[in-house]
């Protein structure tokens, strides 16, 4: 009871923090908090279900908002290629990457497997560091931070107009409802803790499968660089803690194993 509690109020937090905080300064601040309330216990609530449902949808959304880039194109096939190492599947769901043709420099992945990954990233990393940043986004996935993020997310869109019933949500969302709750999930940031864990968790995938590590070092330290003119909304390059603060403890962490060799 206590743990939901805590979610429920930090849920709260998040749904001020994203859809601003006017209301909450009006003369119904008080039934604008006890709605957000409302909105992030329901939130909360939905299931493993829901969120995949939710991802399968908002996914769909993100692809026909971005260029996807063709099956011939440099970027599928230098990802095909960098991938062959990586997960199949996330959490039971079929891997399925894909790269958005844009300048961002961003990734990011879902729920239901959606694995996306920008050109601008592709670009300026090699193929060891984008693999670095993949089993990040991965890590997010399998260690249940995408469905947070998802119920965050909901809790502050449009699609919260679909209210859950039994458990369930109703209906399908409409375009302009999936395209909301995307956004809102791809620009979400992860706390310090959860990015964390995501390094960790894409350091340890790298060891299990014989890849290089070094390249989640300099995968930050690049991202560090460019963190001061972030563009596009890119929340990977607004991380917390500070993307320079991420490659010391990955470097750490690397040092330390090549010492025991």
């Amino acid at each position: 009871m206590h743990r939901y509690r805590w979610a429920a109020c930090a849920a709260v937090a998040a749904v001020a923090a994203l859809t601003g905080c006017e209301t909450m300064k009006s003369a119904d601040g008080a039934s604008a908090l006890l709605a957000a309330g409302g909105t992030a216990a329901k939130a909360m609530s939905l299931s493993d279900g829901d969120v995949v449902a939710m991802s399968d949808q908002s996914c769909a959304a993100m692809d026909q908002k971005n260029q996807i880039a063709p099956a011939g194109s440099k970027y599928t096939q230098r990802l095909n290629q960098l991938v062959r190492q990586m997960p199949t599947t996330v959490n039971g769901k079929p891997a399925v990457y894909k790269v958005y043709v844009t300048q961002d420099v961003n990734a990011w992945a879902m729920a239901n497997g959606c694995i996306r990954v920008y050109s601008g990233l592709m670009d300026l990393m090699t193929d060891d560091e984008v693999r670095g940043v993949l089993g990040h986004e991965i890590g997010h996935v399998a260690l249940g931070h995408s469905k947070s993020r998802m119920q965050t997310a909901y809790a502050a869109s449009a699609a919260r107009a679909l209210a859950a019933s039994a458990g369930g949500v109703v209906g399908q969302l409409s375009q302009s409802q999936a395209g909301d709750l995307a956004e809102k999930f791809v620009n979400a940031q992860f706390s310090q803790a959860q990015e964390s864990a995501a390094d960790n968790y894409s350091f340890d995938l790298l060891t299990e499968r014989k890849l290089e590590r070094k390249g989640l070092v300099t995968a930050f330290e690049k991202l560090a660089q460019l963190s001061g003119g972030a563009s596009g909304g890119s929340s990977i390059l607004s991380s917390h803690p500070p993307s320079s603060e991420r490659a010391a403890a990955m470097r750490k962490r690397l040092d330390a194993a090549t010492a025991k060799k």
